[in-house]
């Protein structure tokens, strides 16, 4: 028998997935209808939503987009020190 492999959270985001989700809710689209307006699956946008995964450049763009939000909206802040 296998062992089972843990999954991990991905160690760099490049999108907050809170902003990701206000936006969503404040365009008034579910994760259905923006995950089709994005061209990608309603799972990998769960994942988006939820930091599981880390949104690529070019689909963050496309969800900006979707949204009619400004991308640095959606884009993690790096600080530093």
């Amino acid at each position: 028998m296998t062992a089972a492999r843990k999954r991990a959270r991905p160690r760099k985001l490049h999108h907050e997935p809170e902003a990701v989700t206000w936006a969503r809710k404040k365009a008034g689209l579910t994760k259905r209808a923006l995950a089709q307006a994005v061209g990608i699956s309603e799972q990998l946008m769960g994942e988006i939503e939820s930091g599981w995964r880390s949104a690529t450049p070019a689909n963050l763009r496309k969800i900006a987009e979707a949204l009619n939000c400004p991308l640095v909206a959606l884009e993690r802040k790096h600080w530093s020190a």
